[in-house]
């Protein structure tokens, strides 16, 4: 071939390649939607945004509590960077020790002076040393300094009635008994505020590998002796189903619904489908992403058949479901401790995490409480860290897009999506959720799940007065797009301009792989 052939042909090629590229950026994707403003739902409750700390790996201590003597800029031993970053996504509430560790956790062993607490091995994660040292008072404190409430997990699989009674004594009661006053020689006078109390954890895997009808007499037992003053209020929660357990949920509410307030249900998005090889939280292709998203959206099938299964035996939704762990379970990071769960936060777990809080808030009748795990470091985090460096999450900046929806009455809002399809997995590319916030204004959130196209939205506004559409957007040029130490601002929400109301339509037009929330002004 001739040299002007070949540059004719590369230069052609160019171009095709030019074309192809300028028609994938062109394709979009068509939604139409309704929302009606004008009906009302149920309230979204702030601790649907709610927290998992538990010990295990750098969650607590270095991620948390580094101690007084700590270099890095603390208050009282709490890192200042992780609190006021909780502070700033207003946290609602924080559960804590566990998860597993809670059914090892003997309370007495975590409380007086710190360097006369038991060191003991935390058999559950990694089976490194558990120095006791961020215990009740430290916990209590640190919700208090981010203004969490408290949701304390107690130990049914290794504990006892009366150790779980003692607890409760211990945080709450304003009397002169010799527990109380344990308290008040260990620094705290004034009794805490303990809003929520589960009954164990994961009773039928590591909280003692129970049967639904054993546990749900250990309940009945356990739960009576949650003891709080007269005049003070702590919610009851029952453990529940491991996803799709069905007949837990059927179990526990024949025969003690009466007796909780809550019950929980845990779901973890394992992407492969398979917990021997999650797969990497930074190294995946499209088929994985789309994989990845329909595991996630399962969560709506899940709170429908738990929820139709709580309305046999509690028709008036006086008991919530508590969804108290869930997020994206990768592989852990290479290098690090296979124990502790590190594992990095990319666009994919962004967008995974919008359209999961868009289905919390779908099922608002139901579900009054969560907690994505976990707050940092481990798992799904909102935050990472290294010494004295710290890192916001996309998974993060999805909570801080979602603020205004703590404590909206949730809007109907009815989607019409085309499907986003690889391979085997489907979903819709487009799922939304709406609510109106106690000054009146309402959100919309909208997630795009299709990495590729964009999504032009258009929306049928019934009882909305506002003129005006303007909001943040997060999104990235790549799927696996992420924050790291060296490079902390690479995906970070922007202002949203595609968006504009015209009578009674509102138009949007999303990125790919993008999360958006609006206010209707």
């Amino acid at each position: 071939m001739k040299l002007t052939t070949l540059k004719h042909a590369l230069v052609a090629g160019l171009a095709i390649a030019a074309l192809a590229g300028a028609g994938a950026a062109a394709a979009q994707t068509a939604v139409t939607a309704t929302l009606r403003a004008d009906q009302p739902g149920p309230v979204i409750q702030p601790e649907v945004y709610g927290q998992f700390a538990e010990h295990l790996g750098h969650g607590i201590y270095e991620g948390v509590w580094v101690g007084e003597d700590s270099k890095i800029p603390n208050t009282r031993g709490y890192r200042n960077d992780v609190v006021a970053a909780l502070k700033a996504i207003k946290v609602p509430l924080i559960r804590w020790p566990g998860g597993c560790f809670a059914d090892d956790y003997h309370w007495r062993e975590g409380i007086g002076p710190r360097d006369k607490r038991p060191v003991k091995v935390n058999v559950s994660w990694g089976g490194v040393e558990e120095p006791n040292s961020f215990g009740t008072n430290e916990f209590m404190e640190f919700a208090e300094l981010v203004g969490a409430k408290t949701y304390v997990a107690g130990n049914v699989g290794t504990g006892s009635p009366q150790e779980m009674a003692e607890w409760v004594e211990y945080m709450v009661s304003p009397t002169n008994s010799t527990i109380a006053n344990m308290r008040r020689a260990n620094g705290r006078d004034k009794p805490w505020k303990l809003d929520y109390f589960g009954v164990g954890n994961e009773n039928w895997g590591c909280g003692g590998q129970m049967t639904a009808a054993h546990y749900t007499d250990l309940y009945r037992n356990f739960a009576e002796f949650v003891r709080v003053p007269p005049g003070t209020k702590t919610e009851k929660i029952a453990g529940g189903a491991n996803g799709p357990d069905y007949n837990w949920t059927e179990t526990m509410m024949a025969s003690a619904a009466k007796n909780m307030d809550q019950i929980s249900v845990h779901y973890y998005t394992i992407p492969s489908g398979r917990w021997s090889i999650k797969g990497s939280a930074t190294q995946f292709d499209e088929q994985i992403w789309a994989d990845t998203m329909f595991q996630a959206l399962r969560m709506d099938e899940l709170i429908t058949k738990h929820t139709a299964i709580m309305d046999k035996y509690d028709p008036t939704k006086r008991v919530g479901l508590a969804v108290d762990e869930w997020g994206i379970w990768h592989d852990v990071e290479p290098g690090t401790n296979p124990g502790f769960l590190y594992q990095q936060n990319t666009m994919r777990d962004a967008v995974a995490a919008g359209a999961t809080l868009n289905v919390f808030h779908k099922h608002a009748d139901r579900v009054r409480l969560t907690a994505i795990a976990q707050m940092v470091n481990v798992l799904q985090a909102m935050i990472l860290t290294d010494k004295d460096k710290m890192v916001l999450t996309p998974t993060y900046w999805v909570y801080d897009l979602y603020k205004p929806f703590q404590g909206a009455t949730s809007l109907p809002l009815e989607v019409n999506s085309p499907a986003y399809t690889v391979g085997k997995s489907s979903v819709p590319a487009v799922n939304a959720s709406a609510g109106r916030d106690t000054a009146g204004v309402v959100h919309v959130a909208l997630v795009n799940l299709d990495p590729t196209k964009s999504a032009t939205v258009t929306i049928k506004l019934s009882g909305v007065t506002g003129k005006t559409a303007k909001g943040r957007v997060l999104t990235a040029s790549t799927m696996s797009a992420h924050n790291t130490f060296e490079a902390p601002n690479a995906v970070k929400p922007a202002a949203f301009t595609a968006a504009s109301i015209k009578g009674d339509t509102l138009t949007a037009t999303l990125p790919s792989k993008s999360v958006v929330v609006l206010d209707l002004n």
